[in-house]
């Protein structure tokens, strides 16, 4: 597969998620990723289930294809003194290294960054903790869950501030794998100025924080604290899930252009007491659901969605999974791809969110591979490692 980054070699000695997730980003641009993983085990992902698919002796776990397409995997003891040689050759060959080991692992296993870097000038390093590498609770370990709540994003999560939920996805992990990815791109291009590498640090805790948005500066610059509170949002109104006749609808009413363009499709005055403007609106939002809902009573959601499409009202439906992947839109936008893999056949994934243009015409990478079973790629790429050796005796 050829892609903007097809020159690059990405040496992924993470595991889990957030690591792993950066790397299969670059892999999606064309990197080539040597994914080194523990032996006999694998990557913990490879253990994350249920659900489980394959013959049994040659089960996967869903959750590690998730995270690890497009790349290659050879597995090391980073102990034994031969596999750490075949780790520093191919540290020789690679433009990146990815890892996520609690702070002082590296050094305590002989393969300090610094170290890593003086053998190689140029090599990039990412590298991700739960908490950060320093401050009070540097190297503190993290794990996606711990990360929402320490991170605030569950206080904002939920129906009300005494009901705190998690998002349904390992957010803080994904956040910290793009955060990650996008530092890594920096520096390379750095790297093409000055010709060394730099590391690049980022952590669960800092992904979080790095999204809190209108939320943050919300307390750091008002002094309001956010809270839970549901399906609405705390700034603009009516913006949220709103019940009607068979189910529900979601409307975004972000502008005073499209409070008039509402209350025109349903025959209500825009100036309304209380109703007049958005910040009017968001200090009474009760009344505001309460209306709204009124007017959708009469409604089913198909109804509703073609009134407010008809309206230019920006309005949708909550679809689950299976919808969406069935959904026609999501195919057009390049959002499921197919692969071979080595045991389980054909399968369909979640593709990349980027697409790429040139001239008019699309040139986004296409042929991905599908995620490796445990060390598929250990003897070729072994060899590979040694033919830098051979070429410099």
């Amino acid at each position: 597969m050829r892609g903007p980054l097809d020159d690059v070699v990405v040496l992924d000695l993470s595991r889990a998620l957030a690591g792993p997730h950066a790397a299969m980003m670059m892999g999606d641009l064309g990197a080539r990723v040597i994914k080194v993983e523990a032996p006999g085990h694998g990557d913990d992902t490879r253990g994350w289930g249920p659900p489980f698919v394959g013959e049994a002796g040659q089960q996967e776990a869903t959750y590690f294809l998730s995270a690890n397409r497009n790349k290659e995997s050879i597995t090391l003891d980073l102990k034994d003194t031969d596999d750490k040689d075949v780790l520093l050759r191919l540290v020789d060959r690679a433009d990146v290294l990815i890892e996520n080991f609690r702070t002082g692992v590296l050094d305590r296993l002989g393969l300090g960054i610094d170290d890593l870097q003086a053998r190689n000038p140029r090599l990039v390093v990412l590298s991700i903790t739960g908490f950060g590498h320093d401050g009070p609770e540097g190297g503190r370990s993290g794990y996606d869950q711990i990360a929402q709540g320490e991170a605030g994003l569950m206080s904002l999560t939920g129906s009300g501030p005494g009901d705190p939920q998690r998002v349904g996805t390992p957010i803080a992990d994904l956040l910290a794998g793009m955060y990650g990815a996008y530092g890594l791109l920096a520096a390379l291009h750095e790297r093409d100025r000055t010709g060394r590498g730099t590391v690049v640090r980022t952590s669960l805790l800092s992904a979080v924080v790095g999204v809190h948005g209108f939320q943050g500066t919300r307390w750091t610059v008002a002094g309001e604290v956010g809270r839970a509170q549901g399906n609405h949002h705390p700034s603009i109104s009516p913006y949220g899930l709103f019940r009607c006749a068979d189910g529900t609808v979601q409307i975004a009413v972000g502008s005073e252009g499209l409070w008039r363009r509402f209350c025109t499709a349903f025959d209500i005055s825009p100036d309304l007491e209380g109703m007049a403007t958005n910040p009017e609106r968001a200090a009474n939002r009760e009344l505001v659901v309460e209306l709204v809902e009124a007017l959708f009573a009469p409604w089913t959601a198909e109804e509703l969605l073609a009134k407010l499409a008809e309206a230019g009202v920006p309005a949708g439906k909550v679809r689950s999974l299976d919808e969406v992947y069935a959904w026609e839109q999501t195919a057009s936008q390049g959002l499921l791809i197919d692969v071979d893999h080595s045991t389980l056949g054909h399968l369909t994934l979640p593709g990349p969110p980027l697409r790429f243009f040139s001239a008019g015409a699309e040139v986004t990478p296409t042929g991905h591979a599908a995620p490796p079973t445990l060390d598929q790629h250990g003897p070729s790429l072994r060899t590979w490692a040694g033919e830098d050796l051979d070429e410099t005796e």
